[in-house]
């Protein structure tokens, strides 16, 4: 079979990256997106014919007809689209934050994977392609600190469960990838003191200092493999990612 091509978001490090190197361990093509372009670079250089870039701030609702172009120009087709990018700030209580700060978040984490949805889906139709979006538990749990974060990505699971009923020919999951060794938690355990409530703030903490947060490599395997072969069964639902239903795309 004819590799197939994916478009994988916040590709240049943590869950983006791994997504990535698992779309390439089994011979596809990727079109990786992120603000900084040293990381994407290497990847390139590692996998000339495999891999292409762009470099753009999502937030940016204009960049996304360029994202799909120049993927398009690179690898001829689109197969699936991985929407990775996201940000937790502001970690603040509503009562002490800006409509600003959230508008922000909402224009990285909701907006900007509408504008890529709504440029990429012509082309998805025609590869009766599949669309991952990562999610959290944080979109119906509530943390204390974290109302931007959460409502956000409860507002991506419904997208995703949106972008089922009106596109039939297109496969949409969302996968909440548990807590994983990154940038983000790391956020969360040197910001997050003053707005979380003391003992959850303590137990992200306390799980780092356990070693017990999740490699990178495992939901990202699964997330690569959904974006590949996701059922049309999943379509318009919300998974963790080692739920018993993707007990198939789980393992190595």
């Amino acid at each position: 079979m004819p590799p197939k091509v994916f478009i994988v978001t916040g590709a240049s490090r943590g869950l983006g990256l791994a997504v990535t190197q698992a779309l390439l361990r089994a011979s596809h093509k990727v079109f990786l997106v992120a603000r900084t372009e040293k990381e994407l670079r290497t990847i390139k250089e590692q996998h000339p014919s495999s891999v292409d870039f762009i470099t753009a701030d999502l937030a940016d609702l204009t960049v996304a007809p360029k994202v799909i172009r120049s993927s398009l120009q690179a690898f001829g087709k689109i197969d699936g689209l991985v929407v990775n990018h996201g940000v937790l700030s502001p970690i603040t209580k509503i009562s002490e934050s800006s409509a600003e700060e959230w508008r922000r978040a909402y224009d990285i984490n909701v907006f900007s994977a509408v504008a890529l949805l709504k440029e990429a889906i012509p082309e998805l139709r025609k590869t009766n392609g599949r669309v991952v979006f990562v999610s959290s538990g944080a979109a119906s749990g509530a943390y204390a600190g974290w109302g931007a974060y959460g409502t956000s990505k409860a507002a991506l699971n419904h997208i995703c469960a949106h972008l089922s009923v009106e596109e039939p020919s297109i496969t949409s999951v969302a996968i909440s990838p548990g807590k994983i060794d990154t940038a983000m938690q790391k956020q969360i355990r040197e910001e997050g003191m003053a707005a979380m409530a003391t003992e959850v703030h303590a137990s992200f903490v306390n799980e780092h200092e356990k070693g017990l947060l999740l490699s990178p490599d495992k939901p990202g395997t699964v997330i690569a493999k959904l974006v590949d072969g996701a059922r049309k069964e999943f379509s318009g639902k919300h998974f963790r990612w080692n739920a018993a239903e993707l007990a198939d795309f789980q393992g190595a």
